[in-house]
């Protein structure tokens, strides 16, 4: 959200449609999903919006590594996406834990 426009300059790189909408959306999802899964408030719910982001993002920036999933895993577990997208679904299916707003 800092750099709103670089961003978006990079999405059209892409391909993204909407890069001006896309990169606020993601922005805000990524911030505000994450300040939330930090407090467990609303956890699950801001997980699924995070992991869709997240999902997204491999399938578009890191569709290299993506693509690599099976041949050679070390290149989707060392992308940059992969510990968010990796908290984000254990959150979705596991929940916050007992030491959260919503535990």
């Amino acid at each position: 959200l800092m750099n709103l426009e670089r961003t978006a300059g990079y999405f059209d790189s892409l391909g993204i449609p909407l890069p001006q909408l896309n990169a606020f959306a993601a922005g805000a999802t990524e911030l505000a999903g994450g300040a939330l899964l930090a407090l467990g408030l609303f956890a699950r719910p801001a997980a699924l919006p995070l992991t869709f982001t997240l999902l997204v993002a491999y399938a578009t920036a890191h569709r290299e590594e993506l693509t690599q999933i099976f041949r050679d895993p070390e290149q989707f577990l060392g992308a940059d996406p992969f510990l968010f997208l990796l908290v984000s679904v254990l959150v979705l299916a596991f929940g916050p834990g007992a030491w959260s707003f919503d535990g």
